[in-house]
C-alpha cells in the first residue's frame, strides 16, 4: 500500500504486509518447502537448545527435515520439544550432553539455539562432526569466536547459516532497502542508524539453589563458576556480560549487520569506535563488573562507527527501532513492518523496478522465501547461505567493538578491519578473547 506523506517530495511507504513486495523480490513457482516433500530426500536433524527461540527455529525447520535428537542442559525443555508435535512429535531421543547428538552419524544437520557463550563451541564442534548448521544470533561471545569460526567453516566446507533472518524473512523489506540502498536510489550515502533499544536494569537478585531439572555447571559453560541466579539463566541470560553482549549484540547483530551490508562493509569493519553515551548499571573495574546480582549490560548508549568508505554508522538505543540510510539524495528507512523511502531521487518501484541483477547478487544466486528454507537448500547444493559466518562475524566485530570500548570506561577506539585488530591499546585489545573455564575451551 502506497501512503502518500508529503507532497512536496516523492515518498513510498510498503507495508511489509504488501503484495507488491513478494512479485518484486521472489517471483512464484516452488517453494523451498516443496523440494523436501519426499521423505527420503529429508534431512535428519537434531536440535541443540530446545528454549523459546530454538523450538521456535525447529518448528520452522520441521518443514524441510525430520528430528531425531534433541539436547538441553534443562530437562523440562528438552522433554517439551520431544513432545512437541512439530519437532520431537514424542519420537525424538531427548538427552542433557550436546556431544551425544553430534556423536550420531545419522544426523546430517543441528539447529543450535542455546545462549550466546555455547553457540560458538557447539558450532565448530558440529562442523568437525560433519554436520551443517543453523544457529541463531549472535554466533559469538568475542572477536576472537568468530575468527575461529570462519577457519573451520573453511576448513570443514560445512553449510551455516545464521539466524539473521531479516536478511530473508519479513516479506523481504531488508534486502529491498539495501538494494534500493546500493543501486544508488538515494545517493552517496554519508550516515547509517541503527536504533536498536535499550536494556533493562535489574536486581539485586538472590542467589538460590539451581532447580533439579537444570544442569546449572554445564549451563555455564566457558564462562566463569558463579552462583545460580535465575535471572542469570534462560529468557533473561542477555543482560548478562559473562554471557553476552546485551542489546548491542541482540538488536545489533539485526540492524548493524543490515547497515554494513547496505554500505558495502560487510567483509570490512570500521576504522573508529567512539562511545558519545553509555549507561552501564554497575560499576566496571579494569572492564569487569563489580557486582555480581544485577544485570551489567549497557542501558543506554550511543556509539559512532567509521567506516572505511566514509560512512558514519550511529547505533543508538532511543528512536524508533529500525535501520536509517541517509544518501545525498534521499533516506530510507526499515523496519520489520514497513520501507519508508523519501528524496527526489527516487522513483516509484512499479515504475522504476529494482533491477534483478542487484537482488541476485544480493540473494547470492538464490531466491528465498525463508530464511530456514535457505539454509536447507544451500546444504543440498553446498553453496553458502544468505546470512554466513563471514560476513556476521564482520558485523558482530562492531558490535563487541561497542562494547569493548564501553566497558573500558567509554574510550575511542581505532580497529585496523585488514589485521582484524585493535591498534595503539593493548589492554582493549586483550579483550578479543575472554577466558574460558577449564574443561569448556574453544579449540579448532
Amino acid at each position: 500500500m502506497f501512503i502518500p506523506k508529503d507532497s512536496r517530495r516523492d515518498f513510498l511507504r510498503v507495508a511489509a504486509s504488501s503484495p507488491l513486495l513478494l512479485p518484486l523480490l521472489n517471483p512464484g513457482g516452488r517453494t523451498q518447502a516443496d523440494e523436501t516433500r519426499a521423505k527420503n530426500d529429508r534431512p535428519r536433524l537434531g536440535l541443540i537448545g530446545a528454549g523459546g527461540q530454538g523450538s521456535h527455529d525447529s518448528r520452522q525447520a520441521s518443514q524441510f527435515g525430520d528430528f531425531l535428537a534433541i539436547c538441553d542442559v534443562d530437562r523440562s525443555h528438552a522433554e517439551k520439544a520431544k513432545a512437541d508435535s512439530r519437532i520431537g512429535k514424542g519420537k525424538a531421543d531427548a538427552c542433557g550432553d550436546y556431544r551425544a547428538v553430534l556423536d550420531r552419524k545419522d544426523i546430517d544437520a543441528v539447529i543450535i539455539g542455546t545462549p550466546d557463550h555455547w553457540h560458538t563451541k557447539i558450532c565448530i564442534e558440529a562442523m568437525k562432526a560433519g554436520k551443517d548448521v543453523y544457529c541463531e544470533k549472535p554466533l559469538t561471545l568475542t572477536i576472537d569466536e568468530g575468527k575461529k569460526l570462519g577457519q573451520v567453516a573453511k576448513q570443514t566446507g560445512r553449510v551455516v547459516q545464521v539466524g539473521t533472518q531479516q536478511r530473508s524473512d519479513h516479506n523481504l523489506v531488508f534486502l529491498l532497502a539495501v538494494a534500493l540502498v546500493r543501486s544508488g536510489r538515494i545517493g552517496k550515502i554519508k550516515r547509517v542508524t541503527a536504533a536498536i533499544g535499550g536494556a533493562p536494569s535489574g536486581g539485586p537478585f538472590p542467589k538460590e539453589a539451581p532447580p533439579a531439572e537444570l544442569n546449572w555447571d554445564m549451563w555455564l559453560g566457558q564462562a566463569p563458576k558463579v552462583d545460580y541466579i535465575k535471572q542469570r539463566c534462560h529468557s533473561e541470560f542477555r543482560w548478562w556480560l559473562e554471557y553476552s553482549g546485551g542489546k548491542l549484540t541482540d538488536w545489533g547483530a539485526h540492524h548493524v549487520d543490515i547497515g554494513q551490508w547496505g554500505i558495502g562493509m560487510e567483509n570490512s569493519g570500521p576504522t573508529t569506535i567512539e562511545v558519545e553515551k553509555s549507561v552501564l548499571p554497575v560499576e566496571y573495574k579494569g572492564g569487569y563488573p563489580t557486582v555480581d546480582n544485577r544485570y551489567n549490560t549497557a542501558t543506554e548508549f550511543l556509539v559512532e562507527a567509521t567506516f572505511p568508505n566514509g560512512v558514519v554508522m550511529h547505533i543508538r538505543h532511543d528512536t524508533d527501532n529500525g535501520v536509517t540510510f541517509e544518501g545525498t539524495g534521499g533516506r530510507i528507512f526499515v523496519t520489520r513492518d514497513r520501507i519508508d523511502v523519501s528524496g527526489g531521487a527516487v522513483s516509484a518501484l512499479y515504475k522504476d523496478p529494482v533491477p534483478e541483477s542487484i537482488l541476485v547478487a544480493l540473494r547470492k544466486g538464490k531466491r528465498i522465501d525463508s530464511h530456514m528454507g535457505n539454509f536447507f537448500e544451500c546444504a543440498r547444493d553446498r553453496s553458502t547461505p544468505v546470512s554466513d559466518v563471514w560476513t556476521h562475524h564482520r558485523a558482530l566485530t562492531t558490535c563487541h567493538l561497542a562494547n569493548i570500548a564501553i566497558r573500558l570506561g567509554g574510550r575511542k577506539l581505532t580497529w585496523d578491519p585488514a589485521k582484524e585488530e585493535i591498534v595503539g591499546d593493548s589492554e582493549a585489545n586483550a579483550w578479543q578473547s575472554r577466558t574460558q573455564r577449564a574443561g569448556y575451551e574453544i579449540s579448532v
